[in-house]
């Protein structure tokens, strides 16, 4: 496998290729529908058997950065499953198909983490299936820009809160029988919890309510054996972005105000995660790990 994460490359010329220019996508968005495609691993994750035998639940684990994380942890030698919406099918069963292509069990769970209901039938899904769990990756999110908080409607705030935060909490909560001394959670965050863009205020402010959910349960599970942790990425191309989460036309240039000058790829994050899964981050918990390009961060 050529150029992989342990290539020696640039990284402020890296990805060069990829031209990512305005697009609309409706509804959550696809993989599958990128006018410029991300790079989730598919050709350049390779594992190293650092997961070997574990079983891992990734929300939003059928695109962008979901969809990176579990080809990773499946070529580190982990069973994945994966939540997502009907309506992203398509790009499911790609992941699905890459799981298995490495000898791993994939399993797909469609529906929507809005509800308590289906979150705690995700987890039991999942537990029922892998035969237990020991990695949960709550990264599912809902991102959509508005210019004017007036044009924040209550049922946008409240679809955010509960994509973001209570789904967390409920699909945490429901894991955390099944978690024994060795587990770990990771959460997605991102640097919207710093810096927060003045057209993101609900979406930015769960980022930071899930960084402070993350070190304070930290706490909580550390003298259990159970390690929570976070990944707060910068930009990073997926199709969050092209369905709302950005305006269209500020696509080609969002990135470009990283230290890098670039867009983050998918692919670019899986590492993070797999470190923080692994017992190679023994004595890592509470910690924010931030992949943004090289943005300041607190």
């Amino acid at each position: 496998m050529s150029n992989d994460q342990y290539t020696l490359e640039d990284p402020s010329k890296k990805y060069s290729n990829i031209d990512t220019k305005a697009q609309y996508q409706e509804g959550a968005g696809l993989d599958a529908n990128l006018d410029n495609k991300a790079d989730r691993g598919e050709k350049t994750y390779r594992g190293t058997g650092r997961l070997e035998g574990r079983k891992a639940l990734v929300t939003g684990g059928d695109s962008g950065i979901g969809g990176a994380v579990a080809i990773a942890f499946a070529r580190e030698g982990a069973d994945v499953a994966i939540s997502y919406l009907p309506e992203e099918e398509e790009d499911a069963r790609g992941i699905v198909a890459l799981i298995e292509e490495a000898g791993r069990t994939a399993i797909a769970i469609p529906g929507d983490i809005t509800t308590a209901e289906f979150s705690r039938e995700l987890v039991a899904t999942a537990v029922s299936k892998l035969g237990g769990l020991d990695i949960l990756v709550n990264n599912a999110g809902k991102q959509q820009n508005q210019s004017d908080l007036l044009d924040i409607t209550d049922e946008q705030f409240d679809e955010t809160y509960k994509t973001n935060v209570y789904a967390m909490f409920w699909i945490t909560k429901a894991a955390l029988p099944h978690l024994k001394p060795g587990s770990t959670i990771i959460n997605s965050t991102s640097i919207q919890a710093y810096v927060p863009s003045e057209t993101l205020v609900d979406y930015a402010s769960t980022k930071a309510a899930i960084n402070n959910f993350t070190k304070g349960l930290a706490q909580q599970l550390a003298p259990k054996g159970i390690r929570v942790n976070a990944v707060a990425p910068g930009p990073i191309w997926t199709p969050l972005q092209t369905a709302g989460g950005q305006p269209p036309e500020a696509l080609p240039e969002v990135g470009s105000s990283t230290p890098l000058g670039r867009w983050g790829q998918p692919a670019e994050l899986a590492p993070a995660y797999v470190f923080l899964a692994s017992a190679e981050s023994s004595y890592v918990i509470g910690e924010t790990l931030n992949v943004n390009g090289g943005s300041p961060t607190p």
